[in-house]
């Protein structure tokens, strides 16, 4: 990636050098060498936006967020551009991982997105539609890579505003993730996931973990008889505030390619049963099978469940007292 300006005047070479090297460390992953090559270019072009736009971009890759910030706000007072710029975006995620709410929704209004005033009556000071977190913006529902960098994986969330996530999917312990816990994420989507209605939705990556989860995520066998007794333990689990997932059907295995592309997310009616991107074992339970072949139903299911160790075993439990003859559990460990 490589920004010139064009605003006002041609940069300099000698700004040019310095640019084009820090970007290639950069990809190195050598952020500090990379640091100091881009002070120099701001240095050398104060007055340019992308001086100061690069610079935020290298901080948020560091996630020092006073630094990111600091940087930003020194690029968006120089741009020539009334709404739209990615400035504006890199401010945002700033703001946000800072819990600097003014700023997080004057960097929204500024690109260009519609930040609703909410000011419930009864609400505290600090947690009005001004001063706390931008809410209303209706943005719905988007999947989320969490831990890009490491065994990526990508989960289906509620999206809070533009640079936040809640996780509503059950994340493989892998992943280092829980159910409900909100994620920062990137501004630009890295791959889609098309579901069988025909809906598209955009793959962001995670950033960091903005706000932790308390609920413990467990990993249980099932022996579940039919899909409506599966069924029955995720809708348990939901009545009660919490989750359970049957991980036998709704994990696959891509490769880096397959999961930042354009990727079906349902299986589509009338569409073979084997995913020609998946590359896990068909018929296998558990995080490492995804199909089963045909429409041959297994019984034995891996299961993650999001629930407090006090209630864990109750549920599973009444799941099985509710239809004894079909339901068993067992192998119940907590994961994450």
């Amino acid at each position: 990636m490589r920004i010139f300006g064009k605003a006002r005047h041609r940069p300099s070479a000698d700004w040019r050098l310095a640019t084009d090297r820090a970007f290639t460390l950069i990809g190195d992953g050598r952020y500090e060498d990379a640091g100091e090559l881009l002070t120099r270019a701001a240095d050398l072009e104060p007055w340019l936006s992308e001086s100061w736009f690069n610079l935020a971009l290298l901080h948020k890759f560091r996630h020092d967020w006073e630094q990111a910030r600091t940087a930003g706000l020194r690029a968006v007072a120089l741009l020539d551009k009334a709404a739209g710029a990615p400035d504006w975006w890199n401010v945002g995620i700033a703001a946000t991982a800072l819990q600097d709410w003014p700023l997080a929704r004057r960097a929204w209004q500024a690109y260009g997105l519609r930040v609703p005033d909410a000011s419930p009556s009864g609400s505290v000071p600090g947690e009005d539609g001004r001063t706390g977190p931008p809410t209303g913006m209706d943005l719905g529902s988007a999947a989320v890579r969490l831990s890009p960098e490491g065994e990526a994986e990508v989960v289906w969330g509620r999206r809070l505003d533009p640079a936040r996530i809640e996780v509503q999917n059950i994340p493989l312990p892998s992943s280092g993730r829980r159910w409900g816990e909100v994620v920062l994420h990137d501004g630009v989507p890295n791959g889609e996931r098309t579901t069988a209605s025909g809906h598209t939705y955009p793959v962001f990556d995670e950033i960091e973990l903005w706000a932790p989860s308390p609920v413990p995520t467990w990993v249980v066998l099932l022996e579940a008889a039919t899909e409506a007794d599966r069924d029955a333990l995720e809708r348990l689990a939901a009545d009660a505030g919490y989750a359970a997932e049957d991980w036998s059907s709704s994990v696959r295995l891509l490769c880096r390619s397959c999961s930042e592309s354009r990727m079906p997310s349902d299986e589509v009616e009338g569409a073979p049963r084997h995913d020609p991107h998946d590359h896990s074992v068909p018929g296998h339970p558990g995080p490492l099978g995804h199909m089963t072949s045909g429409e041959l139903w297994v019984p034995e299911r891996e299961c993650g469940l999001a629930a407090p160790a006090a209630l864990v075993r109750g549920l599973l439990d009444g799941w099985v007292a509710d239809s004894p003859d079909t339901r068993e559990w067992r192998d119940l460990e907590e994961v994450c």
